[in-house]
């Protein structure tokens, strides 16, 4: 498989890591000399008031990462690594739809306390509705997404590093993606 026909999906709840693991993962692709676009699917949806016809703004989320994806492909092919929450079907067809590959989905999964902690580092004192609005339905989501996952690889990240997870994802799909001679 050449690099641009199949992209990686970090998925998992809140407080995973997924974001840092993004930005690590990106460093990597670098450093090997892998052409790749990094997109955090919380930046494509930020937007207010929604549209009554989308409430959620996944419309708005697609066209946005489908349009920025498209730029990046201009200047040739590319590998995206994308950070968001996948929960359902429907959801993975959007992202493959907004990408136009195939998407190998990678879970990341944390246990309620380190996911809790992780959140509470993240969002300042002035910041307190959006950490309990994260709090409130972390449980919601971890469970809904332990079930419903269909996943090409696992990572349990609270005893490892962003790093390192990183690492885990690169060493996982390098072989598809490094040309045989550098492998």
């Amino acid at each position: 498989m050449s690099v641009g026909e199949f992209g990686i999906f970090l998925n998992g709840p809140y407080g995973v890591g997924k974001t840092s693991a993004l930005a690590h993962l990106g460093d990597r692709f670098e450093s090997a000399g892998l052409p790749f676009a990094l997109f955090d699917v919380d930046w494509f949806h930020c937007s207010w008031p929604v549209a009554p016809d989308d409430p959620a703004n996944t419309g708005v989320e697609a066209e946005n990462m489908r349009a920025v994806w498209q730029n990046y492909r201009r200047s040739g092919p590319k590998t995206p690594i994308i950070a968001g929450v996948i929960e359902t079907t429907g959801d993975h067809e959007r992202y493959e739809s907004c990408f136009g590959i195939d998407l190998a989905v990678v879970h990341l999964d944390a246990s309620s306390e380190v996911a809790a902690a992780r959140l509470q580092t993240r969002y300042a004192a002035g910041r307190r509705n959006a950490l309990r609005w994260h709090l409130e339905n972390l449980q919601r989501i971890t469970e809904r997404l332990r079930r419903a996952c269909s996943c090409e690889l696992v990572i349990d990240t609270d005893d490892k590093s962003s790093e390192r997870v990183a690492d885990i994802i690169f060493e996982h799909f390098s072989p598809r993606l490094l040309p045989s001679s550098i492998e």
